[in-house]
């Protein structure tokens, strides 16, 4: 019998344990993703396997909802890779032509990652890649409109919370919502397993000016990841 679907957001919903975005980009899928229509509707399905923010939305103890942006806002996502997250992220904040008004700045430092991201935001309005280090804020805080409601980071770099927290606290608006996906091989300065890395980062973000909302364990479709909810009161 099939699940009935649970709304996360306009653009978003659950079904079981999968996880759907409203397609901006009718007829096309981003990454060979399975797409079904609803009516007029076309949804393309959000692979926990390869998005770390679909991991954390299956296994939140919290809300999931509020981990998602919400339409029309400004987001920042940093370390945007080829975009197949970002795209889903854009189903919500953008939409069609984005009829939303949406502002989604993916950073990449990747050049040949810079390719797909440009690729994909000719195909999708209210996208707008950077190529930069997502360390130097300087490189695109003055392409936002203006403060961002969401952030995600997810870059391979050592000292991620730190990283994470010095942006977030220049770029962050009140309210706001911020995802850290921290992957545990990147903090090689810090000795110690998995468990010891992820915990020394939330210390760090129990200690800044953030409020800590929760940590989600994703390790049972992201090995060696965990990822962080915070607001900035």
């Amino acid at each position: 019998m099939p699940r009935k679907p649970v709304s996360l957001g306009w653009g978003v919903k659950k079904e079981g344990k999968s996880i759907w975005t409203r397609n901006a980009n009718k007829g096309i899928s981003v990454r060979g993703e399975r797409r079904k229509r609803s009516g007029k509707i076309e949804w393309r399905r959000w692979d926990p396997y390869k998005s770390k923010v679909a991991a954390a939305l299956l296994t939140t103890n919290g809300d999931p909802s509020q981990i998602l942006p919400e339409p029309g806002s400004v987001c920042l996502y940093l370390g945007a890779s080829s975009g197949t997250t970002v795209s889903h992220i854009h189903d919500q904040v953008c939409g069609a032509g984005n009829h939303h008004n949406g502002q989604l700045m993916a950073i990449e430092i990747s050049p040949r990652m810079m390719r797909d991201l440009q690729t994909l935001a000719e195909q999708r309005k209210g996208l707008i890649p950077v190529l930069t280090d997502a360390r130097d804020v300087n490189g695109y805080v003055t392409m936002m409109r203006g403060k961002a409601q969401w952030i995600h980071q997810d870059l391979s770099i050592a000292d991620q919370a730190q990283n994470f927290i010095s942006i977030a606290e220049k770029t962050l608006s009140k309210g706001g919502t911020g995802i850290l996906s921290l992957k545990a091989a990147s903090e090689r300065s810090i000795q110690g397993e998995d468990e010891s890395r992820f915990a020394r980062a939330e210390s760090l973000l129990r200690q800044s000016s953030l409020d800590f909302i929760e940590r989600i364990d994703i390790g049972q479709y992201q090995e060696q990841h965990v990822v962080f909810h915070v607001k900035n009161l």
